[in-house]
């Protein structure tokens, strides 16, 4: 039997050729995008922020170069979910800022992240910043994780301000905390120097409106000893994304151990619902130093189910901040902002795709 052989006309095999080599590309570039948007996204250079004369000259040449008590210092987290939020919060810091070379930025990042490709990204758009990376072993903090009415809230992350006393060096005394989703548009210098009289711990705005016992479960409330934890206290509401501490009365007060007992017993009884809030609450509430509410217009996110958009408090505005389901860079990627993210875009520092080309 002769042997039967495939004979395709040479046009026909050119246009063959061509739609394979065009599938090829469509599909390498449809990777090259996915991983830089997953994971490797890129940022622009930020431009250079200089002192005014009148600010103080640090030493940041010694041993203890990161805790020059005439420096403000900056605690945030770092993560690859949030860092084009963080990117844009540091942005903003240093514009509004009068001193913004004084300004020393403490990164806390899960230990099993990978530091360097955080530390490069940083330096590549802020050149001059003065900041360290510390690793943050999240194996302790994950056994005592309750579930909560939104998974990103369950986020071990979350819980290293718990932590900071212990994570940061011991000759720090004071730190400004920042969640990643919001923006400065005011000097921190003011927040960072508000005073925390002769026993506070931290300080932070008060919600005294907001319905408190809503923060805790009819468990907490009907049991006969924990209905008393707030009695001798005027408990008030107050956000934990913004918050002046003072490190050196944490570490006397012990205050990590006193937030991991009630967490503790929330694993035994369920006396909360909302991740990482709850035990500042049971700890502080009602202790706290005043701080002007507007250093953290919150709630910009919407609520922790939909997220919808939400107007702003009325008074003078310091700091925004998108807390809640919504954050501003995910709905502006998918073209249904809220009219509060344009306040947030023009410190977003990403690199489009053109920009990269270009």
């Amino acid at each position: 039997m002769p042997k039967l052989s495939l004979i395709i006309p040479p046009h026909h095999l050119h246009r063959q050729h061509l739609l394979i080599l065009c599938l090829l590309i469509s599909a390498t570039n449809a990777a090259l995008a996915s991983a830089t948007a997953s994971n490797y996204q890129r940022f622009k250079e930020a431009p250079q922020f200089y002192n005014f004369p009148t600010c103080p000259s640090i030493d940041t040449s010694g041993i203890n170069d990161m805790c020059s008590d005439q420096a403000v210092h900056v605690a945030t987290t770092l993560d690859a979910a949030y860092i084009r939020g963080s990117m844009a919060a540091i942005f903003s810091v240093l514009q509004h800022s009068s001193c913004p070379q004084n300004i020393l930025f403490h990164f806390i990042a899960s230990s099993n992240t990978d530091h360097n490709h955080l530390r490069q990204t940083i330096s590549r758009s802020f050149p001059s910043l003065k900041f360290q990376i510390y690793p943050y072993d999240s194996s302790a903090a994950s056994g005592l994780i309750s579930t909560s009415i939104r998974s990103a809230l369950d986020c071990p992350l979350n819980y290293a301000r718990n932590y900071l006393a212990n994570i940061l060096p011991p000759c720090l005394r004071r730190v400004v905390y920042l969640d990643s989703d919001l923006v400065l548009v005011d000097d921190i210098a003011k927040l960072a120097a508000t005073p925390l009289g002769d026993h506070s711990v931290l300080a932070a705005p008060e919600y005294c409106n907001a319905n408190f016992t809503s923060y805790f479960t009819p468990t907490f409330w009907s049991n006969p000893t924990l209905s008393l934890t707030f009695a001798e206290r005027k408990a008030c509401y107050f956000n934990t994304g913004v918050m002046v501490i003072d490190l050196q009365r944490w570490r006397e007060g012990d205050y990590t151990t006193k937030i991991i007992e009630w967490m503790e017993l929330q694993k035994r009884m369920r006396i909360y619902e909302l991740g990482s809030l709850p035990p500042f609450l049971l700890v502080f509430a009602g202790n706290i130093a005043p701080v002007d509410h507007r250093w953290n217009q919150h709630g910009l996110g919407g609520d922790n189910y939909r997220g919808l958009c939400r107007d702003l408090h009325p008074g003078p505005v310091s700091l925004l901040h998108w807390s809640g389901k919504g954050k501003p860079w995910v709905r502006l990627d998918a073209n249904r902002p809220c009219p509060l993210d344009a306040l947030w875009a023009p410190y977003d520092l990403l690199q489009t795709p053109f920009a990269l080309e270009s």
